[in-house]
């Protein structure tokens, strides 16, 4: 079995797998092997629940790395025996009993609160749910800035909601309490504040933190440096 983890890729609200995909291919040029599971973005412990089902039927040392939403999700997930580190893209860094919608309220809201669009969806024998999305004609300013136009209005006609109900479920555990963990701060982010992204990290203790001037997409538009990073935090957990 090698010690060199298993790097997980967790995508966040508003996008899917695909947003990784340049760092998934640097990745996988330097060796790793790499997996990006989808996330289904129904509620903070199903999809945690769902990403450590993942993470668990991997033999040997997990690295996760989450993006946005994706951070929240590995801060619960990360608590898997295998897991041996966690690696932050601007994302949230949860504690214990605190929620998406707590950690924001500390801090000015980003562009993306005056753009978000609610739309019931069904829930089987219970009240519909909300599913929460960026509207189509704000996404590429809000949340893919810097993305080349013609993705950008792709990203936005195909974005994956994230629902409400996530916001504001609280976290059951944090594994940065006890996994080592990175971060990186997108600096030029619409989506969240990036004092979000830096209050989270500096309470989370990680080893490094790297500020890149980027937008909250900082995998499409700086894949080299986000690769970079997680190749450096799995070097230090191997």
């Amino acid at each position: 079995m090698s010690s060199t983890p298993t790097v997980v890729l967790v995508h966040g609200a508003f996008a899917d797998a695909g947003s990784w995909t340049p760092v998934t291919r640097a990745l996988l040029d330097q060796g790793f092997r790499v997996v990006v599971p989808p996330v289904l973005n129904r509620s903070l412990t199903g999809d945690a629940a769902y990403v450590r089902s993942v993470v668990e039927a991997i033999d040997g040392p997990v690295l996760l790395a989450g993006h946005s939403y994706g951070g929240a999700v590995i801060t619960v997930a990360g608590a898997a025996e295998n897991v041996v580190g966690l690696v932050f893209v601007a994302g949230y860094a949860l504690k214990e009993g605190e929620s998406l919608g707590e950690l924001q309220g500390g801090f000015p809201d980003s562009d993306l609160a005056a753009h978000l669009v609610y739309t019931p969806y069904p829930v089987d024998g219970a009240e519909p749910g909300t599913d929460v999305s960026v509207a189509v004609d704000a996404f590429p300013a809000v949340f893919a800035a810097g993305v080349p136009d013609d993705v950008a209005t792709v990203l936005a006609v195909s974005q994956r909601p994230l629902s409400a109900v996530a916001f504001g479920e609280p976290a059951p555990v944090a594994a940065w309490r006890t996994k080592p963990s990175w971060g990186i701060v997108a600096a030029a982010d619409h989506t969240i504040n990036p004092d979000v992204e830096r209050f989270g990290y500096e309470r989370a203790g990680v080893r490094e933190s790297v500020e890149l001037d980027a937008p909250h997409l900082v995998m499409l538009t700086h894949p080299a440096e986000v690769a970079a990073l997680i190749a450096r935090a799995a070097g230090q957990t191997a």
